[in-house]
């Protein structure tokens, strides 16, 4: 049965609702792991990439999403601050292009960003791209006018997370509408942007929406997956939330694989939660053909020499 569905994702054909929750419930791992992994070798080879972000502007964010640090909804004592000098955009990009770093993105807090927000993104998109980095922004809900305004400054890619199903956005946030989030997807891939789109997941979800994700996201055609698990942050609605073991987290990994073969899934937020040091070269063998690497946005990551030994050790290469 796995082969068969081997077979089906690698001929791009859609594995049906009884076979999907055939192998979540499959109770052999490893056996799972190992086929995404034949999955992700058809279409990626022996490869994987590494992507990187910095946060350039924190806190103070108008929506109330319930996992989130940077919200103004929430007292996390974490540092704000506006938009950061570009040099030190520069500094970091230079850093993390020197560890293998192919795609470098610019985040900003906040629904949308300001005015002058977009004159600072237009200066730091245009010092990424000199680096030959391929410079993306996580800038919240954008229109077409501002992202071709951005493209024009040379930007290569939008990263804009859908967080989870539609069924259970209102779960997670309430001050905006989840059409808005398709519809600035849409907009990036109509106009010809690299379109990174994915998910949290441990924020409540259940398989049902796990998979209605994925759909959504196949539906949309987006060419990149950033798998994010939940960190608890302190002071969030969602503090007391149980961290995802490895074994669900690795199956999650691994159903995406099947469900996206082709695309590129990427593994980011809440790795160094969920893995230890040891074990989050597993992710590697399950099916992820992408690591988000050094910190992340108000917490700190692996160390990225620590990946690099991780894919050296596995027979990997970086590109």
């Amino acid at each position: 049965m796995i082969n068969k569905l081997i077979e089906k994702a690698i001929k791009k054909e859609s594995l049906s609702k009884d076979e999907l929750f055939f192998l979540i419930k499959y109770p052999n791992l490893n056996e799972i792991c190992k086929a995404a992994l034949r999955i992700k070798n058809h279409f990626f080879k022996s490869i994987v990439e590494f992507c990187s972000i910095i946060n350039a502007k924190s806190g103070k964010c108008s929506e109330n999403c319930k996992f989130c640090a940077q919200s103004s909804h929430y007292r996390t004592n974490i540092k704000e601050y506006d938009f950061i000098e570009v040099k030190n955009i520069y500094e970091q990009a230079k850093k993390l292009k020197a560890k293998g770093v192919k795609r470098f993105s610019i985040v900003t807090s906040g629904k949308s960003p300001s005015k002058r927000d977009l004159e600072k993104l237009e200066e730091a998109i245009k010092i990424v791209k000199k680096l030959n980095l391929l410079p993306d922004v996580s800038i919240g809900i954008v229109d077409r006018e501002t992202l071709l305004r951005l493209k024009k400054a040379g930007l290569e890619g939008l990263h804009h997370n859908l967080e989870t199903a539609e069924s259970f956005f209102k779960n997670i946030c309430t001050t905006h509408d989840y059409k808005e989030d398709i519809e600035s997807i849409k907009t990036a891939v109509d106009i010809g942007l690299y379109v990174c789109s994915g998910g949290i997941f441990g924020v409540g979800e259940n398989w049902e929406h796990r998979i209605e994700l994925a759909m959504t996201l196949k539906e949309l055609n987006v060419p990149s997956i950033p798998i994010n698990f939940l960190n608890p942050i302190k002071s969030t609605p969602l503090e007391s939330q149980p961290i995802l073991t490895e074994e669900e987290a690795l199956r999650i990994v691994a159903i995406y694989r099947f469900i996206l073969p082709d695309k590129h899934i990427r593994i980011c937020g809440g790795r160094n939660t969920v893995f230890k040091p040891k074990s989050k070269k597993r992710v590697l063998n399950c099916g992820a053909s992408g690591l988000m690497v050094g910190d992340y946005l108000t917490t700190k990551g692996f160390n990225v020499d620590s990946d690099l030994e991780d894919i050296n050790s596995i027979g990997l290469s970086l590109v």
